[in-house]
């Protein structure tokens, strides 16, 4: 076990255990798993171009889980593992390494889909009820690994998530003690199905009006995946019509919205907005929040829509109007590289 495992794990248990106080104390650990559920966690290892939209911030070589969920070698994952990958290939619990395409990857949910190439005659998870799964329910989050990489949790939170990335998932998961090796790990119920995928560690999962922050792992609720799957399989994304897109990452700092970093050859890089600038307002509403800025943005339009905005630049002591011509973040992409 690495020393970051245990940390985790150790930290993680502490916390719950206070969190669990009065609790009928069921061990998640003793969640009852039925043969060969974890033989259908395989790794993912991936490589990306270096010129690749997001090379620089994820990096050329990624590994990570997912789970199998069709007897045709269908595996979900987190999108981030295998966006922009022009290689992809699939480790099962018995060591053999099968090559998989990408088949689709989706940002808003960020779920992404790949397929092995040839049978990996493994019996597949079944998609479980996720919005019946409610907090202090035990689970089990598992990585690639058997045995040794499932930890058993509790569901800590259920709430809306906003990242940084422009991104805002309505009803996340969250789950106590953190499993450190998160992305694509799958969240398995008492039945067995599964119930989410592993995409962050978090310092809150579970954050009480009179108890310190509970550290854990965010997971996307497998509830997601279904309405999308069909139009994933068939065109490599959902049907809806793309949100606008910025290319900023972006911090709340006392109920200010601030760049943290400006993609490169974004709308917003091609639009002069950069590092350290305020945002203030878009398209005349004042923004105290990241969930506020992506509502306000997406409410706009599509993507290709002009998004006016109120910005003090870093190096500015009175704000200005500005406005940025948005983007379809699938088009800045370099996607389907594996077919």
């Amino acid at each position: 076990m690495t020393p970051l495992r245990a940390l985790a794990i150790r930290l993680g248990c502490v916390a719950l255990a206070i969190f669990l106080v009065g609790i009928s104390q069921t061990s998640a650990a003793g969640v009852k798993l039925g043969e060969g559920v974890l033989d259908a966690i395989v790794k993912l290892r991936a490589e990306v171009p270096s010129d690749a939209r997001s090379a620089e911030t994820l990096g050329t070589e990624r590994e990570g889980s997912g789970g199998v969920i069709d007897a045709d070698g269908l595996v979900v994952t987190i999108g981030y593992l295998i966006m922009e990958a022009s290689r992809v290939e699939i480790e099962t619990s018995d060591g053999r390494t099968v090559p998989a395409n990408v088949v689709a990857y989706d940002y808003d949910s960020g779920f992404g889909l790949v397929r092995a190439q040839t049978p990996l005659k493994l019996k597949p998870m079944e998609l479980g009820e996720s919005r019946n799964l409610k907090e202090r329910t035990p689970v089990v989050a598992a990585s690639y690994g058997g045995p040794e990489s499932a930890i058993g949790a509790y569901v800590v939170s259920r709430r809306t998530f906003a990242g940084y990335w422009e991104y805002l998932l309505e009803d996340a998961i969250f789950t106590a003690p953190a499993h450190p090796q998160f992305g694509g790990a799958a969240l398995i119920g008492e039945d067995g199905t599964l119930l989410g995928i592993g995409s962050l560690v978090v310092a809150d999962a579970f954050h009480g009006a009179s108890a310190s922050p509970i550290a854990g792992n965010m997971f996307i609720p497998i509830d997601a995946l279904k309405p999308i799957l069909g139009d994933m399989l068939a065109h490599g994304r959902p049907a809806a019509k793309s949100k606008p897109w910025l290319g900023v990452t972006s911090d709340v700092v006392h109920g200010r919205i601030f760049i943290s970093h400006v993609q490169k050859d974004s709308p917003a890089a091609q639009a002069g907005l950069k590092s350290g600038d305020l945002l203030l307002a878009v398209g005349g509403q004042p923004l105290d929040s990241l969930e506020a800025f992506y509502r306000k943005l997406w409410s706009l339009g599509e993507g290709g829509v002009d998004v006016p905005m109120t910005v003090l630049p870093r190096s500015a002591i009175v704000p200005i109007e500005m406005k940025v011509r948005s983007a379809d973040r699938y088009r800045f992409l370099k996607l389907n590289q594996t077919y």
